[in-house]
């Protein structure tokens, strides 16, 4: 067993509406989504939207105030079958390759502006990679794939599932696909299931739902905590990978997504649990504890909390459980009681 512990510096929209309107012609002034999608942005908002698009439109040289899938594509970082069906849905599935000033607005309205019930539901459609109208294994493993060649910036010559086999896994062992269409023959993942999905990986959510934001401005889902740890530690001891605390920092605020020091390893500083909490007591900030069992799995807490000996549970509801390996998921408390911590004389596994 090895243990390391860290600081830490209303109702669905209808089916007909989730389609995004299929006309086969671009938007106009006169689509009422437009009129809707206008009204939640302020005139500053919209002049800022439509001076970007017309440097797209200026980019992708077309003829007319259009802008192509490829510059698209490269200015919100979207590469491979992620990047097609943004670019599908955002032009609402025309399929007639220009991107309207319209278009913009009414997909930034729903998907940065809308309710949570549509918000989610677009990010349901774009999950839908292969354009099938449902959202099997292989289209989730595509998009995990695109997220985290996006997230830890691969090369092209990188990009590939080869490169993340051993974390997409993990994060599609939390998926439920149970849903049966007698049109298809693979099982696919419900809305509902999407949406519990999303409630175990926080930081899947939190990236998927800023895609039209631009790399270079901070997207938010996109910062991995830098480990620092002492060089004469091996790497390979390190239980915790940049993609587990990248799956730990999805729910958590962005001033501790800046480092992660390492304060306690068992095979560096042995089972003694007065080593233990010597080491961890010198920090006061929080902290996140990582054990890996005699089975391989691998699992922890984060506690918001300094550890101090108490006589009883303390915490409160900042504090929360997760797994790592071999499934991925993120477990928060229920607030029926605030039994989040406890140091005693010894150190129950």
């Amino acid at each position: 067993m090895s243990i390391l512990i860290f600081r830490i510096a209303e109702c669905r929209v209808k089916k007909e509406n989730r389609k995004m309107g299929n006309s086969q012609s671009p938007s106009s002034h006169k689509d009422p989504r437009f009129a809707s999608s206008s009204r939640a942005f302020s005139h500053t908002e919209l002049e800022v939207l439509k001076s970007l698009h017309a440097s797209l439109a200026a980019q992708s040289q077309s003829n007319g105030p259009h802008v192509s899938p490829s510059v698209f594509k490269n200015y919100f970082g979207l590469h491979g079958p992620l990047g097609d069906r943004m670019f599908d849905l955002v032009t609402q599935q025309r399929k007639d390759q220009k991107l309207t000033f319209e278009d913009l607005v009414i997909a930034k309205g729903i998907y940065e502006k809308g309710t949570k019930d549509e918000i989610e539901e677009f990010i349901y459609q774009l999950l839908d990679v292969s354009g099938n109208g449902i959202v099997g294994r292989s289209d989730l493993e595509c998009v995990l794939v695109a997220m985290f060649d996006n997230i830890f910036n691969v090369h092209n010559s990188e990009r590939g599932s080869s490169a993340h086999d051993d974390t997409v896994n993990i994060f599609l062992n939390a998926a439920k696909f149970a849903k049966h269409d007698e049109r298809h023959a693979e099982e696919s993942l419900s809305f509902e299931d999407f949406r519990t999905w999303c409630t175990l990986l926080p930081s899947v959510r939190k990236f998927l739902g800023s895609l039209l934001i631009p790399p270079n401005q901070g997207r938010p889902g996109s910062q991995v905590p830098r480990l620092l740890h002492l060089e004469n530690i091996d790497p390979n001891m390190i239980l915790l990978k940049k993609m587990y605390a990248w799956h730990i920092g999805g729910i958590l605020p962005q001033h501790d997504l800046e480092e992660w020091k390492l304060l306690y390893h068992s095979s560096v500083n042995g089972l003694s649990f007065s080593t233990f909490l010597g080491n961890v007591s010198k920090d006061k900030g929080p902290t996140v504890l990582i054990i890996k069992d005699k089975e391989g799995y691998v699992y922890g807490g984060y506690a918001s909390q300094p550890w101090e000996r108490h006589g009883d549970f303390y915490g409160d509801l900042k504090s929360f459980l997760f797994q790592l390996y071999p499934t991925a998921s993120i477990f928060r408390p229920t607030g029926a009681n605030t039994n989040l911590q406890w140091v005693s004389c010894y150190l129950i596994l």
